[in-house]
């Protein structure tokens, strides 16, 4: 009896723990999002009250159109990185100006308009309808072009390189190189619950070691004010923040899916040892990228970057077996009211740029690698030669783009393109085209 009543132990997503559990648990949520979705900002100079602010508003919308039936939490991307410091030109740590933000909040609400309309064919026609457009060949090989992009911005905001004078910094490099190992050897070595707060051990045991090093400036914590209303700004319709960023949803539809497979999963095994009807969360796939979407441009109307739900948070959940919508809501609740307690903005700016970059070594070359998981979880056959030449070309073009020219810019025909928007958009338009020639060969 005691052992069965120890399997049923968890909360569905209708259910909520009672009040000190349901905080405890909402703070726990809370912590998991912080140092992904904060890094977002500090790398795109974006503010970082408003971010977490957007983070919990966009949660609460996207499960109010889930009617709370898809508990997964919204924060920060970085598939979306480098798309927005290429408009905003942000440095670590340094905020750009508003109008500049304002362009790339134009483009992110664009971008969330792609998951709307990907989510309304998903329902209305089912998933095969988006396959044909966005194969694993295609959204694997931008995932991988996203990543491996960033590997510039990670690897000299480790160093604290000077670009003029072509130096770098050996503290910086000290505090980067101790970040990362700390990452590395807590994601590795560290299980169940604790093993969630990887990302966030591996920065305190940097910031530590940046005391010494006399990297962190700790007159600028505390500023005289304990409230301050979040920096908000408005989207300014532009075409650079279309053409820059929209393309780059693409990438995080296949991660959105993955992640509500994985959650019908869990929440299923929960109610099965609960004796409960089934949760058929896995059908409410396009109703998850309408929200999304939607989380998106909640976000970016208020100043908050592009999103998207956070597996960490999904794993934090499936641990505690703790799937209750409601403890969600009050994670949301929670973090906006955070936003306004300046402090707490002011310490996470206070994060030396080596010290976030040295742990981005590690998160930047993870969503290269995702990438590369998707084409083999799909079983993406390389020795097509129709699979291996929309590979070749999304990474060349991506890829070269990013790097052989100023800023990420692919100069052409007169007009400037940013590389990984355009690598996915030839690599979609060169599927479509390859896969007509397929049929009517394969019809004749």
């Amino acid at each position: 009896m005691q052992n069965t009543q120890k399997q049923t132990i968890g909360y569905l997503p209708d259910e909520t723990p009672s009040a000190g559990k349901l905080i405890l648990f909402a703070f726990q949520q809370i912590l998991i999002m912080f140092p992904a979705t904060v890094t977002v900002a500090l790398l795109t100079g974006f503010h970082v009250s408003a971010t977490i602010f957007a983070s919990g508003l966009a949660t609460l919308v996207f499960l109010l159109i889930t009617k709370r039936k898809i508990p997964l939490y919204y924060g920060s991307s970085f598939s979306y990185i480098a798309a927005i410091i290429g408009m905003t030109g942000a440095s670590y740590g340094e905020l750009a100006p508003d109008s500049l933000i304002s362009q790339a909040q134009f483009g992110i609400i664009c971008s969330g308009l792609v998951s709307v309309i990907a989510g309304l064919v998903i329902k209305r026609f089912g998933m095969d309808s988006i396959e044909k457009v966005l194969p694993p060949t295609v959204t694997g090989s931008i995932a991988a072009v996203i990543g491996i992009s960033l590997a510039g911005v990670a690897i000299t905001g480790a160093a604290g390189y000077d670009a003029s004078a072509g130096t770098a910094s050996n503290n910086d490099w000290i505090a980067a190189i101790v970040t990362l190992t700390a990452t590395v050897l807590f994601s590795v070595y560290m299980k169940g619950l604790l093993g969630q707060f990887s990302i966030l051990f591996g920065i305190i045991v940097g910031y530590i070691v940046s005391v010494p090093l006399g990297l962190i400036d700790f007159a600028s914590i505390w500023t005289g004010n304990v409230f301050a209303l979040p920096h908000f700004t408005l989207p300014v319709p532009n075409w650079q923040g279309v053409i820059a960023i929209m393309p780059i949803a693409i990438a995080t539809i296949p991660e959105s899916t993955a992640h509500l497979f994985q959650l019908d999963i869990y929440v299923n095994d929960l109610a099965k040892k609960k004796n409960k009807d089934e949760y058929k969360i896995s059908d409410k796939l396009g109703l998850n990228l309408i929200g999304d979407g939607i989380g998106d441009m909640v976000s970016a109307s208020i100043g908050g970057p592009a999103g998207t739900n956070y597996g960490e948070n999904l794993s934090a959940m499936a641990i505690t077996r703790n799937f209750s919508s409601n403890m969600l809501v009050t994670s949301a609740i929670l973090a906006m009211v955070l936003s306004f307690i300046e402090p707490v903005s002011n310490a996470i700016r206070s994060v030396p740029s080596a010290v976030v970059n040295g742990a981005c070594v590690f998160l930047f070359g993870a969503i290269g690698a995702q990438g590369i998981a998707i084409m083999i979880e799909k079983k993406v056959d390389l020795f097509n030669v129709k699979n291996l030449a929309v590979i070749a070309v999304i990474l060349v073009v991506g890829l070269g783009g990013q790097y052989g020219f100023p800023d990420g810019n692919i100069p052409i025909f007169g007009v400037s393109l940013p590389a990984i928007a355009t690598s996915a958009i030839v690599g979609i338009v060169m599927n479509l085209l390859l896969s007509i020639e397929k049929k009517t060969q394969g019809t004749s």
